[in-house]
């Protein structure tokens, strides 16, 4: 087992069909991986194991929660899978571009890939949680995939990317959820004392959200959130030197 592959985490969503729950745990050890997340998931039936073939270990190990909150709370990146578009899902890659950017961060830091319901996908509340959304290429006759197909696909790229040679990567260390919902919450205080914020609850989730796309995408390092944290203070302590 390589290391960097105990840092990626595969998080289904909701998932309703418990065949599709032990076809994803397959999918995940086909491709050397054996972290899987499930948020509120159906109770798994003889179905999971028997889809689940010798891969028991990994539907056992599973890490269950029932808020998608808590299953992300230490996680560096988060990226999500989606076959909508729309410029309100913010920034969408193709698969293979969107996991080079899971390799280079799982090489340090944890990361979850969400995995939306086999009917409705992924919410926009819970897209909103993601630094970027990766999507798999279909045919217009059937462009949706199964829960498990899917699971295989962006695990499948992924592995592959260990037997590229030339591809790559800076290494660093990234802050988790925790810390970048803290400096989310100082960054929309900040601009509500300036002003620029206007009253209007649904601009200013706008606003929010494309701040959380934008430092999301990448995942922040320790030091430039020290840097964003510092020109908070440096503004407020202008504001309250000027008042």
């Amino acid at each position: 087992m390589t290391l960097w592959k105990d840092n990626v985490y595969f998080v289904l969503v909701e998932p309703k069909e418990s065949g599709n729950i032990g076809s994803s745990a397959r999918a995940i050890k086909n491709m050397g991986f054996r972290n899987l997340i499930l948020v509120n998931p159906v109770t798994l039936t003889d179905e999971a194991y028997w889809m689940a073939w010798a891969s028991k270990d990994i539907l056992e190990r599973a890490e269950v929660y029932k808020e998608l909150d808590d299953a992300l709370r230490d996680k560096a990146l988060v990226v999500g899978t989606t076959r909508r578009r729309g410029s309100k899902r913010g920034a969408i890659l193709d698969v293979k571009d969107g996991v080079k950017r899971v390799f280079e961060v799982a090489q340090n830091n944890k990361v979850a890939i969400l995995f939306g319901r086999e009917d409705k996908g992924l919410f926009n509340e819970e897209v909103e949680k993601c630094g970027c959304l990766i999507t798999i290429p279909t045919s217009e006759l059937q462009p949706s995939l199964n829960l498990a197909q899917a699971v295989l696909i962006v695990a499948y790229e992924l592995m592959r990317l260990e037997e590229i040679k030339d591809f790559h990567m800076e290494r660093q260390f990234y802050v988790d959820q925790q810390e970048l919902n803290r400096l989310y919450e100082r960054v929309f205080t900040v601009l509500k004392k300036i002003g620029y914020m206007p009253d209007n609850p649904y601009l200013e989730k706008r606003i929010m959200n494309n701040f959380r796309h934008l430092l999301g995408r990448t995942g922040l390092t320790f030091w430039e959130l020290k840097l964003l944290h510092g020109i908070c203070t440096h503004i407020e302590e202008k504001l309250k030197n000027s008042g």
